[in-house]
Parts: structure tokens; C-alpha cells; sequence
């Protein structure tokens, strides 16, 4: 693979590629590496520095059902079950078609990229569907993760991969996994956990010697690793970092057969004689399109990765693109707390599942009040957050126990280092419930009442507000361990008490350009525009802007990205230009 790290230089104005990918996120890598094993001869384009996109940041869960990995862990899966529960949870909310696109395609899809690529995949023991009371969901098999990967196999091309979110890693930048998590917790309890906690430990002290961070790649980094790996192996592949698209061209017919490049190091006209992939990651950082369709939601509380202007959307749009309709929401959601890093920058956490789901905690409005299931998932949590008076920041409520063993956001468990972020303010804590709501400026009375009804309700293991915990999906988020009643539900009484600031963030946009089961784009005639295509944040979300399940914007990237691929490959050559 050719790599241009310093924009054009040494792109010839008028190359040939058959496929030019717009971004250099999972779903445009994916779509890369499915040409170039097709033989195609393949353009990256990214405009930051960094390859990986938002999905380097992310768990790189990857929802597909009906995979090889699925019946590892849940036989009794099937494609029927599966289709079932979509259409439950999104329903009209996006064309059935694309579903069905979807789900027919995603084991040939998975099968492929694991077969002829770097890509490798296990499945969860168990990683239940979010409304797991819906029929049709399953509590594994469906949601798949990437094998860890060793990024010293990069060689060079090691420190182009989006670094993790510094506050995700441990020990100066090793990155660890929910698995590795655990193991931590308790490796003072087993020998297993302690052989896999040294090991982990031992590597990541021996890469901080040759590299500036570790090279023991989960999650995201691995997703994302692997398929750079994969492109890397291929000859007829380009990667164009810090490049932006200008112009898309079309020829006589009203086929899109050239790209308009620019960069400080010059311009650039390729051809695209099999398509153009649109994969920029969407409008979030679209200011125009960010106040039209997420009012009062600063682009500071995005803790997505920078990137996805909506530039490339913008471009098409001008030939006729429409977006997608009637969706539940244009973006995912999440609760994420906010913090100032030494260098100035801001950190923004993402509370996944590792603190507000957990006994022992609550979230309260501003007027002490809970509104909302702490233990839904994080995107119908957001959105509780936005319908809710007074919730915007809502505030996540421990005790010193619950804080201990679970940490609170960027606030790690055990209970230790507590200074600098009580310095800082990220921290806030009360000797009292009194005291603790007088410097939150919230109602002293309202959160006495609602820890006290907490307390109440951990005693039975019946939350009758809200009804926490009564689904799959918020048990296994919850602390079984623990042997209360109900997982997720347990008494906030041990003092000194705390709680951090959470604001609604936008994680990836669910609203994009409308297209059809091949991804190719759509304009409002409900035409195809030849030559043009949207995978990933681009494409309007097959789930309409429902979170259904883990891993449901990868999951489909990467479907569609096949799709996408494959449909341009076999497209025939077209090189007619408009004079």
C-alpha cells in the first residue's frame, strides 16, 4: 500500500483509481479492504491525520446475526429471530428493504473479510440486544468483537492509527478491554485473573521502551488495526491522509467518475472509474446541520472523534442527494461527563456501562429528582436526559462504597486519587446528602427523597418508579456479584457521598443520505445517482435512529461497505466526461 501522509504529494493529477473511499473510519477502511480484495485499485481518502475515525475510539463491537461465530455461543439463533426484533424496535422507522439487505448479506460479509483479510472476530459469551424484552432478542451470538491485535505488525504504519481516548487507557496508554477489566479487579482474588494482569502489564512496559504507547490493540484500535493490516498487504492500495474533497465530478450520463482533492501540499483530479464511497462519518461537526437537527446540544459534549464535517455530505447534496426520513433521532446518544486535560483540550467520557447502571447509584435532575431508568441503555438514557425538566446536567449519585467499587466516569475503582478531580470539579463531594446537594445547588430535600426511595426499593429489588432492572440487558449491566435482589439496584448509605455532572452526547449521527440495498445514493425521486455510494454515518441508519443493540453502526458499516464494494467492482468502466 501507498501512503501519502503529508496530503498530495506525489499523487499525479489525473491517477486512475477504480473505487475512491471518502474516510478512513471503519466503514471506509472496510469498504477498502472488500475491493482491494476483489482487485480493485483502491483510493483512501482521510482528512486528518489519523486513520481509524470514530470507530477507533468505540468497544469495535460489530452486530451481525446469523454469522459462523453465532452458534459458538447461541444455537438456537436465527436470521427469523433476528428480523423479528428489528422489526419491533424500528419498525417504520427505516425501510424494511435495508434491513433485510442486512441481514440476507452480513454472514457473507463476515465470512469474507475473516477469510481473505487480517480481520478476526470471536463473539460475546453474553452481550444481550438493549430492549431485551422484545421478541425476537437474544442475550449473545449476535455482537462480535475483534480479536486483540499486536500493533508492532504495522511496522511504519503504527502511529497512523487514531490513538484511544487517553481517559480508556491505564498506565500511560495501554489500552484494556472489559475482559482485561475484570481480570484487574480481581487479581488479588484469583490466579488466573493475576497470571492474565502481570501478562498485560509486563507487555505494555516492555512496548513503552521502543513505542509511545501500547501496542496491544482491543476494541476499536484492534477493529481498526486489522483492517489497516489488511489494506497494508494490498499493492493496488492508496491511503491519502490529510486530504479533503473538494468537488465531486460527473460525466455526461450524470455518472460520478472523478474526484476534486485538495491539501497543503497541493490539488489533485483523480478518475474514479468504479464509484465514489462516501464513509466521512457524518454531519456531527457540521455547525450549519448541527443546530438544525441537535438545537442546545454544544459540539463540546460529542465525544466522537473530529473528522466528520459533512463536507462530503454537502458535496452530495449538490448532485442531488436526499436524506433519509422519519427516524426516532438523527444521532446516537450517550451520557458523557466533561473534564479539562492539563494541555487544555477536553475530555469527554462516555458512561457506557461501567458506573450509572451499577447499585449503589442514581441519576438525579436539578431538582434532586430521578427521571429516568439509570439502567436503559446509554442512548435511551440521553434521550430520557433531553425529555426530562431539569435533567440537562443531570447529576450520576454514589456513596463511597459504590465509588470504590466502580468508579464514576474518568474517576477509576478503589477509591483512590480522588484530589484532582474534587480540585478540578469533576468530582463534587458531601460529608451529607445535605451537604452534597448545598454544593451540587440542587434541592437538599429532593435528593434525600430519592436515595431514600433508592434504599427502599434495594430492599425488595423493586423499583417501582422506574422498574430498573427488570430486563436482561440491564441485569448483565448491573453487579450480580454482588448478591442483592436486583443487580442493578443496591443502598447509597455509606458516606462521604458524590457525583458528577452529565450532559446528552451525540455519539454518531443516525440521520444520512437515503440509499438503496446495493448503498448506492438516492435522490429524492428515489433514483439512483450511478457511481456514488454511503456507507457507515454517511448512510441513512438501517435502524433508524433506534439503538437496538451493541455494535448496531458497525455492524451494518461494515454489511454495507460489501455491499457497497461489491456492486462498484462489478459496475461497468465508465470514463465519459462532461466537456
Amino acid at each position: 500500500m501507498q501512503v501519502l501522509k503529508n496530503g498530495l504529494d506525489g499523487l499525479k493529477d489525473g491517477t486512475e483509481f477504480d473505487l475512491v473511499v471518502i474516510g478512513a473510519g471503519g466503514a471506509g477502511l472496510s469498504a477498502a479492504v472488500f475491493a482491494a480484495i476483489d482487485g480493485a485499485k483502491v483510493l483512501v481518502v482521510e482528512r486528518t491525520e489519523y486513520v481509524g475515525g470514530t470507530t477507533a475510539w468505540s468497544a469495535g463491537t460489530t452486530w451481525v446475526p446469523g454469522t459462523h461465530h453465532s452458534t459458538k455461543v447461541n444455537s438456537a439463533d436465527t436470521l427469523a429471530e433476528a428480523e423479528k426484533y428489528l422489526n419491533h424496535a424500528v419498525g417504520e422507522q427505516a425501510p424494511a428493504a435495508l434491513r433485510d439487505a442486512f441481514l440476507k448479506h452480513g454472514a457473507e460479509a463476515v465470512a469474507q473479510i475473516e477469510a481473505q483479510s487480517s480481520m478476526k472476530y470471536r463473539p460475546y459469551p453474553k452481550h444481550p440486544d438493549y430492549i431485551s424484552d422484545l421478541p425476537g432478542s437474544t442475550l449473545n451470538g449476535r455482537a462480535l468483537e475483534p480479536v486483540p491485535f499486536d500493533g508492532r505488525l504495522l511496522g511504519d504504519l503504527f502511529p497512523l492509527l487514531r490513538p484511544p481516548i487517553p481517559e480508556f487507557t491505564v498506565l500511560g496508554g495501554m489500552m484494556v478491554d472489559r475482559t482485561d477489566i475484570n481480570h484487574l479487579l480481581a487479581m488479588t482474588k484469583s490466579w488466573a485473573s493475576l497470571k492474565h494482569s502481570v501478562g498485560i502489564v509486563w507487555r505494555h512496559l516492555r512496548d513503552r521502551l521502543t513505542h509511545a504507547r501500547g501496542t496491544r490493540l482491543v476494541m476499536g484500535n484492534a477493529l481498526v488495526g486489522r483492517l489497516l493490516h489488511s489494506l497494508q498487504q494490498h499493492d493496488h492500495a492508496t491511503l491519502a491522509l490529510n486530504t479533503s474533497v473538494d468537488a465531486l465530478e460527473r460525466d455526461a450520463s450524470g455518472r460520478v467518475v472523478a474526484v476534486r482533492l485538495s491539501s497543503v501540499t497541493g490539488n489533485a483530479r483523480v478518475l474514479a472509474k468504479k464509484g465514489v464511497v462516501l464513509a466521512s462519518g457524518g454531519f456531527n461537526r457540521d455547525p450549519v446541520l448541527r443546530a438544525e437537527k441537535l438545537p442546545g446540544i454544544p459540539a463540546e459534549w460529542c465525544p466522537a472523534a473530529p473528522g466528520h464535517t459533512g463536507e462530503a455530505l454537502a458535496l452530495a447534496r449538490g448532485l442531488g442527494a436526499v436524506e433519509g426520513q422519519g427516524a426516532q433521532s438523527p444521532a446516537f446518544w450517550a451520557p458523557v461527563s466533561l473534564r479539562k486535560r492539563a494541555d487544555g483540550s477536553t475530555a469527554v467520557f462516555p458512561h457506557f456501562v461501567m458506573d450509572r447502571a451499577k447499585p449503589g447509584m442514581i441519576t438525579v435532575n436539578r431538582a434532586g429528582e430521578r427521571f429516568v431508568n439509570e439502567s436503559t441503555s446509554y442512548h435511551l438514557f440521553a434521550l430520557g436526559m433531553q425529555a426530562a425538566q431539569k435533567a440537562v446536567p443531570a447529576y450520576l449519585v454514589a456513596d463511597a462504597k459504590a465509588l470504590r467499587q466502580y468508579g464514576m466516569g474518568m474517576v477509576r475503582p478503589g477509591g483512590k486519587g480522588l484530589a484532582p478531580f474534587l480540585a478540578d470539579g469533576y468530582l463534587t463531594e458531601g460529608a451529607s446528602l445535605d451537604v452534597l446537594a448545598d454544593k451540587l445547588g440542587i434541592p437538599a430535600e429532593g435528593l434525600t427523597r430519592s436515595v431514600a426511595d433508592n434504599n427502599a426499593f434495594a430492599k425488595t429489588g423493586v423499583d417501582t418508579q422506574f422498574q430498573r432492572g427488570v430486563t436482561a440487558y440491564q441485569q448483565n449491566i448491573g453487579d450480580a456479584a454482588a448478591g442483592r435482589p436486583n443487580p442493578n439496584l443496591g443502598a447509597i448509605s455509606e458516606g462521604p457521598f458524590y457525583a458528577v455532572k452529565l450532559y446528552p452526547g451525540d455519539i454518531g449521527a443516525a440521520q444520512g443520505l437515503q440509499t438503496n440495498e446495493h448503498a448506492q445514493v438516492l435522490n429524492a425521486q428515489g433514483q439512483v445517482i450511478a457511481g456514488l455510494y454511503a456507507v457507515g454515518n454517511d448512510m441513512n441508519s438501517i435502524m433508524g435512529g433506534v439503538y437496538p443493540a451493541p455494535g448496531i453502526t458497525i455492524g451494518p458499516g461494515l454489511v454495507f461497505a460489501f455491499l457497497a464494494a461489491r456492486h462498484a467492482v462489478a459496475a461497468p468502466t465508465t470514463l465519459g466526461f462532461n466537456p
